[in-house]
């Protein structure tokens, strides 16, 4: 655990459009949009709710910050081109998505996570009700807060391109063609023909990799195994964990490599087998991705820099 350091410049609050939102920006009014949803057999109401829960969340964390504060409210589509300062505290309003991909931007930054609506998202990174806020708030200003460092990983390619992961990262082909590939791990290495590897770090161990794990506990179960499929380590524990998805056996590939732990100081590498449509990209965000076409080697590992979340006072 970390203490805060206070002395804040500005508050940033970081939002995220609501599906109802998402759906007027694509058919203009909210009536044509409700009309479209209708028409499709779906329930706007449960969408105009969700809209409704979110924008009174917005007001309420908004009334909270001390007018005296400098403050900037902006969209999660901003956050890759908006140059975060160590001097800014960071307030995330969503799920806990929202928190992932905000946090590979806003380094150094200790970030406060809001959940805006406890009866739609679990908030396992959300620690804080809308309620909280201020208080968090306050208490972050004021260097009387603590906060988690969070292992971040980090995929590095030849030319010296990089990104970072929150939760995880896939490398493997952007459609539903095979991903082919050389992998090399802990001083093996093979041909893989794969639907793409995950990369988890401690954060998302609960998220992507959790759904492969349960997967595999179930196949098993079926198969007459004991179908354990738990698999969760810390936030803070610097290591990552691979899985590589569905790998298939030929001639040309094998399917030993298939999970493991990287430790710090070691590297997962890749190197791409395919022609087109090879990528890399971090926390379910397709659109920032990196390239990882024929020749493309990428190295897998765990990234100097870590996220940082306030979490709740412990201390009497």
């Amino acid at each position: 655990m970390e203490q805060v350091t206070g002395g804040f410049e500005k508050i940033v609050v970081i939002t995220r459009k609501t599906r109802l939102q998402g759906l007027i920006a694509r058919f203009n009014t909210q009536a044509q949009a409700r009309f479209y949803v209708n028409r499709a057999g779906g329930d706007v109401s449960d969408i105009e709710q969700e809209d409704a829960v979110y924008r009174e969340a917005v007001d309420l964390l908004l009334r909270q910050v001390d007018p005296a504060m400098k403050l900037q409210v902006m969209d999660r589509e901003i956050t890759p081109t908006y140059l975060f300062s160590e001097a800014d505290l960071v307030v995330t309003l969503g799920q806990d998505g929202l928190v992932a991909n905000t946090a590979k931007y806003a380094l150094g930054c200790p970030i406060i996570a809001v959940n805006p609506d406890p009866s739609r998202f679990d908030g396992i990174l959300l620690p804080f009700q809308v309620a909280q806020a201020g208080a968090a708030i306050q208490a972050a200003m004021s260097g009387l807060a603590e906060m988690r460092r969070v292992t971040l990983a980090e995929a590095r390619l030849g030319d010296g391109q990089r990104l970072l992961a929150f939760n995880d990262l896939f490398i493997g082909a952007r459609t539903h063609v095979s991903a082919r590939y050389q992998i090399r791990f802990a001083g093996k290495n093979e041909d893989h023909s794969s639907s793409g590897v995950i990369v988890s770090t401690g954060a998302g161990s609960s998220g992507w990799l959790s759904s492969m794990m349960r997967m595999a506990g179930g196949i098993g179960e079926f198969l007459g195994g004991n179908g354990n499929s738990g698999l969760r380590f810390e936030w803070e524990d610097r290591r990552l964990c691979f899985v590589v998805r569905e790998p298939f056996t030929s001639r040309h590939s094998q399917s030993r490599i298939v999970a493991g732990f990287v430790e710090e100081g070691q590297a997962l590498s890749l190197e791409s087998r395919m022609p087109t449509d090879g990528v890399i990209f971090s926390d379910g965000v397709e659109s920032d991705r990196l390239e990882f076409n024929s020749g493309a080697i990428a190295r897998i590992g765990i990234a100097e820099e870590v996220a940082r979340l306030v979490v709740p006072y412990s201390r009497e």
